[in-house]
């Protein structure tokens, strides 16, 4: 903004050009309209935060006030949660099945690069749905001495095997499709092949197009999982039609460049899905704001409470693990402490983003750290 305030006065010194003044004018009234929708974007971005973090103030006095998460989920309405998620899981399972015997005849018909591209795809579809099945029933079957927390670290841990099986299957891809670039490879379709594999390929895009909205409408994360593989298959299913089809109706080389397009997409997005939930394995802090609604409810949560210690939460698995220090009256007795500390204990484990909490009660915090830190 300095610089174009001041250059006028520097470049009238060599140049009179009416032509310079107007392109001058343009270039200040367009950089001065993005700075201030730039501002005007990122005060927006403030006040939403805000809003978002007194709508989060708010769940905690209802918290507060009646012991209760709102919006939370009865039994019964948890059992039916986990009944329709089991029923999405086994519908993608089926449906990867029948879709995949169907992508096989297609292949072998058209020979083409990208409909095998997509063909391999939904093999590892069967694959990864196996594992996503497995850790999700592991799950369902706690054994509170082998796993003394639970098995919920089970489910990052599937997805993350998931996703190293598709991208490996994006680099096998990528090999295949430069190799047929190399070796010129022409699918083979004749206009009855043509018209089988569009129509198989069309049906498998729609039928995955509804389960991809189907399955995103839970909150699972393995749900998720395969929500995200059904849009996967929508866009390379999409890709590998139109290769084929273009490859043969246009130019050869269409269908191998399709095929890597596939494999570059599928690296890229089962690469970021594994950097994620590698994030929530380790033990990463929670978002500020996230730190500041806990800060609210343990402060709020009992008016004998004179001091907060420390609030931390830290990702261990698909949920956040809670550790809180408070500080009690030193000669407030045993019973009453225990019971502040394991009501603010039950009420922070109501909280959809939180896994397990565990409240230390203390009388003053003047002393070092209780814990290890070399860790």
């Amino acid at each position: 903004m300095f610089l174009l305030c001041f250059a006028p006065f520097y470049c009238l010194l060599y140049s009179t050009n009416s032509t310079f003044w107007c392109r001058y004018i343009t270039v200040y009234l367009y950089t001065s309209e993005t700075f201030v929708l730039g501002k005007q974007r990122k005060i927006a971005d403030y006040y939403k935060k805000q809003e978002m973090l007194l709508e989060g103030y708010t769940e905690m006095d209802t918290m507060n006030s009646t012991g209760f998460f709102p919006g939370s989920l009865t039994k019964d309405e948890m059992k039916q949660l986990a009944k329709s998620e089991r029923v999405a899981v086994l519908v993608s399972n089926a449906c990867n099945l029948l879709l995949f015997g169907a992508k096989v005849f297609t292949s072998i018909e058209s020979k083409s690069l990208a409909v095998i591209a997509s063909t391999l795809d939904s093999l590892l579809d069967l694959l990864s749905g196996f594992i996503l099945w497995f850790t999700s029933n592991a799950m369902k079957t706690p054994n509170q001495y082998q796993y003394p927390i639970g098995k919920k670290r089970m489910q990052p841990v599937g997805i993350i095997v998931f996703a190293s099986v598709m991208a490996t299957l994006g680099l096998q891809i990528l090999i295949e499709s430069g190799r047929g670039i190399i070796n010129k490879t022409k699918p083979e379709l004749d206009p009855v092949k043509l018209n089988w594999t569009i129509g198989i390929m069309l049906l498998a895009t729609v039928v995955k197009f509804i389960l991809m909205v189907y399955c995103r409408r839970f909150k699972n994360e393995i749900v998720r999982a395969y929500a995200q593989d059904h849009l996967f298959d929508v866009i390379t299913n999409s890709v590998g039609l139109a290769a084929a089809v273009l490859s043969v109706k246009v130019v050869w080389w269409i269908d191998p460049t399709g095929a890597i397009l596939i494999a570059l997409y599928t690296i890229n997005t089962w690469a970021n899905t594994v950097i994620e939930n590698v994030w929530s394995l380790i033990g990463r802090t929670a978002p500020p704001d996230f730190l500041a609604k806990l800060n609210y409810l343990v402060w709020n949560h009992h008016e004998q409470i004179k001091h907060i210690d420390t609030v931390r939460a830290y990702t261990f698995g698909g949920c956040y693990f809670v550790e809180v220090d408070i500080i009690l009256p030193e000669d407030m007795h045993l019973n009453e402490a225990h019971n502040i500390g394991e009501t603010l204990q039950i009420k922070v484990e109501q909280l959809p983003e939180v896994e397990r909490a565990f409240v230390h009660i203390d009388f003053e915090f003047t002393h070092r750290p209780e814990h290890n830190t070399n860790v």
